[in-house]
């Protein structure tokens, strides 16, 4: 069960991080959008930090996507790295 949820949060991290790098902005940046400090958006995009259901939501729209939209290939990544 501990190397599923480490998966998906490195899963997650790395979909957080190409959304961010599509934006062509910064883990500084994303943070001021959010009202999130730049070491938490540091720490969600190496997947050891597990977000809530609220910083999700406050993610998706400092990247200017929904939830769904950040998250729509997530079980996809997942199957591929195991």
């Amino acid at each position: 069960m501990e190397e599923s949820k480490a998966e998906t949060l490195k899963v997650l991290g790395l979909l957080i991080r190409q959304h961010r790098t599509v934006l062509g902005i910064s883990q500084e940046e994303l943070g001021l959008r959010c009202n999130l400090d730049r070491t938490y958006i540091s720490g969600l995009e190496r997947g050891v930090r597990n977000p809530s259901l609220t910083a999700l939501v406050t993610l998706a729209h400092g990247l200017n996507i929904t939830v769904s939209k950040l998250l729509e290939n997530l079980e996809i990544e997942i199957s591929r790295i195991q």
